[in-house]
């Protein structure tokens, strides 16, 4: 009987092991939740969604059969600037309280921002051994946290919907390039399209549909040779906006004819918040407005740096890092780059954490010193024992010191605002500052580096073959 005892305890001890692991995980989680609770509150700023309260009133204003792009926010100057196909979505806000469409925006841009997370982190964790749902309860907080999710969330906006829409279609890219894996044993026709990843281009469409910059994302489809995900995007924005100037034409006239090109409407390019080019150089030339052809100039070889690396980051079989620089660059070249829009910064991070944990790992899996001869009969050598803890050591430096910049986002204690107060009034220190947030995306548009064959989105070339021969092997 003891022993009989002794074997079932024996039995019940590895899940009583395993439960309290996930006790000691739920608790890391709570523990990182409540942390970033507490940054939001330290380096955040008081938010009441204020940009939400403009969408609202001008959907409820709307409804209440008045012209949409009339409205004026009370006690601002401030009205609608999306196109009307946003307003059509937006609508059914008018049937909530103003705050009650600010929750329901924050929850559903969280809920966004983590299935997100968990299709980048996806192939990372599977590689590590790491469960996804622990990776995801801490990332999700940590990325909620910074600059351009808190203020999205703060204010009301739609960036992180936005994010989820175009972040879909590189994950229906991925599916596609290993199109046999998953949808040729899935249950229903449904999910055997959904694994396909014939959908892909449709998400794009829908946000370049409700913002413009994301059309940047169909010039990298067209130029990267994606033809069939670059027609559906831009088939999807024709679509939806001749659908919404068959139910709304009057608006579409009035946005596409006037609202559109009232560059004034959404305020002056050396605001603080706006930490694109045209808003570093505008507050460089402390003038309200940005020096045109200087822009222009800097702007063309900004482009050109970031498609090409992006071009060169997915040949080489990274199309997170090549979707990645397609924002960041889109984020520095729009003449208006609010620091809720920087959403980019989220993916770059996990590339440069990643990067580093790669190499590092590459490293250590050299041969011992003096561990026997190699295939040649030269005995192996492996370098100084602090090479491997160094290697990856920028990158990982870079991902952390990228997460601080955004954490803390140094740009609000030298906000300025002209002609009040000169943008160089707390001197070099304070200018480089005010500007930290533009600087850092510029330099990744230039020095993001990519992981050749981390997450290969295509399946016909030199990669691709590759592939394919050492499956047969």
């Amino acid at each position: 009987m003891p022993t009989s005892v002794g074997r079932r305890t024996n039995r019940l001890a590895p899940t009583s092991r395993v439960d309290r692991r996930t006790v000691v995980r739920l608790g890391i989680v709570a523990a990182v939740s409540y942390a970033a609770w507490l940054a939001i509150g330290a380096f955040g700023r008081p938010y009441n969604f204020f940009d939400m309260k403009i969408y609202h009133g001008a959907v409820v204003w709307w409804a209440s059969g008045n012209e949409l792009y009339d409205f004026v926010a009370p006690s601002t100057t401030l009205g609608f600037t999306y196109p009307p196909f946003a307003g059509v979505v937006m609508l059914p806000m008018s049937w909530l309280p103003v705050d009650g469409a600010g929750f329901v925006n924050a929850l559903a841009s969280i809920a966004a921002l983590a299935v997100v997370l968990a299709a980048l982190l996806r192939p990372i964790v599977d590689r590590l051994g790491w469960p996804l749902w622990f990776t995801v309860g801490i990332a999700t907080p940590l990325a909620v946290a910074i600059e351009p999710s808190r203020e999205t969330l703060g204010y009301g906006q739609v960036n992180l919907l936005l994010f989820a829409l175009i972040m879909a279609d590189m994950v229906g890219l991925r599916w596609r390039a290993k199109r046999g894996t998953h949808h040729e044993t899935a249950d229903s026709p449904l999910a055997r399209f959904v694994y396909s990843g014939a959908w892909a281009g449709v998400g794009i469409g829908l946000a370049t549909a409700v913002k413009l910059t994301p059309a940047l994302f169909v010039a990298y489809l067209m130029l990267t040779r994606q033809w069939r995900a670059a027609l559906t995007a831009v088939g999807t924005t024709i679509g939806v906006t001749i659908a919404t100037f068959g139910m709304v034409g009057e608006e579409s006239r009035a946005y596409f004819t006037s609202v559109l090109w009232q560059t004034e409407r959404v305020g002056a390019a050396d605001m603080t918040a706006n930490q694109s080019l045209a808003g570093l150089l505008a507050r460089l030339y402390d003038s309200i407005e940005t020096p045109g052809l200087l822009w222009l100039a800097f702007s063309v070889l900004l482009l050109a740096l970031g498609l090409s690396r992006a071009i060169s980051a997915r040949a080489d079989g990274d199309e997170l890092t090549a979707f990645t620089l397609v924002g960041l660059t889109a984020n520095v070249i729009s003449p208006i780059s609010w620091s809720h829009h920087l959403i980019w910064v989220i993916p770059a991070i996990i590339v440069l954490a990643d990067a580093a944990v790669r190499r590092r790992d590459a490293s250590r899996g050299l041969p011992l010193r003096g561990s026997g001869p190699s295939a040649n009969g030269v005995p192996a050598l492996r370098p100084p024992i602090w090479y491997p803890t160094l290697t990856g050591l920028r990158h990982g430096v870079g991902a952390l010191g990228l997460y601080l910049l955004f954490l803390i986002s140094p740009i609000w204690p030298y906000e300025h605002q002209l002609p009040e107060v000169s943008h160089y009034q707390d001197g070099l220190f304070g200018a480089l500052m005010e500007n930290s947030l533009a600087i850092a995306l510029i330099v990744l548009v230039a020095a993001l580096p990519w992981r050749p064959g981390a997450e290969p989105a295509f399946y016909h070339d030199r990669l691709g073959r590759a592939a394919a021969l050492a499956g047969r092997r």
